[in-house]
């Protein structure tokens, strides 16, 4: 399993940079949220980093932090740099399927793992993947941030996100919203511990952190 993902509406501008909206809405209570989970500086890798925008807004508000955006799409890696060529602390993006077994181990640790709207895309078994390649990059302090819409005891928040879990689900039944609980359990299968922070537009913050 790949997670390659369909494009996603995004537009590219002269300097080369794909803008996606819902990258550029969640970008400021993203950063807000970093800052607080977070401490003043440390290595932080991004999972499925698309086009790069999550990279260039989030490490300038944290600028204590080496950012190393991960994708597995090579055709976005332009992107992912346009943004970054005014940002030397984000480093050349690399190729990672965070749905292969065992992608952390070349990597070594990290001291934040992040992970945005993704989950809700990929079937349960690649999301089960990707959850625990998290915690196993995670170094000994380190925390895992992961961002998006889920199930709350089987059900949506909003008629919205119905809607959308519904239209993934019409167009391939193994994806969409994943269910906190069952998201929970693999992070503390893991040796995690959770806390959930509420955001905008029915989406949750997960933070989870060793011990």
């Amino acid at each position: 399993m790949s997670l390659r993902l369909p494009d996603s509406g995004a537009e590219t501008d002269v300097a080369g940079r794909r803008h996606a909206p819902s990258a550029a809405r969640n970008a400021a209570p993203l950063a807000d949220l970093l800052r607080d989970v977070l401490p003043a500086s440390g290595r932080l890798l991004e999972l499925a980093s698309g086009t790069g925008q999550h990279a260039a807004a989030l490490s300038a508000a944290l600028p204590g932090w080496i950012w190393q955006p991960s994708e597995v799409n090579p055709a976005l890696f332009a992107s992912i740099r346009a943004w970054a060529q005014d940002a030397p602390r984000i480093l050349p993006p690399i190729g990672l399927d965070a749905a292969q077994p065992g992608w952390a181990a070349p990597l070594g640790q990290w001291d934040a793992v992040l992970l945005v709207n993704l989950l809700h895309l990929i079937p349960q078994g690649a999301a089960s993947t990707v959850l625990e390649g998290m915690a196993a990059a995670l170094a000994p302090a380190g925390r895992a941030v992961i961002y998006g819409p889920f199930l709350r005891q089987g059900k949506t928040t909003s008629p919205g996100d119905a809607a959308f879990h519904a239209d993934l689900q019409e167009q391939d039944p193994a994806i969409g919203y994943k269910e906190l609980d069952w998201v929970s359990d693999r992070l503390a299968a893991a040796g995690l511990t959770l806390r959930c922070h509420t955001m905008p537009a029915n989406n949750l913050a997960l933070v989870a952190t060793r011990g």
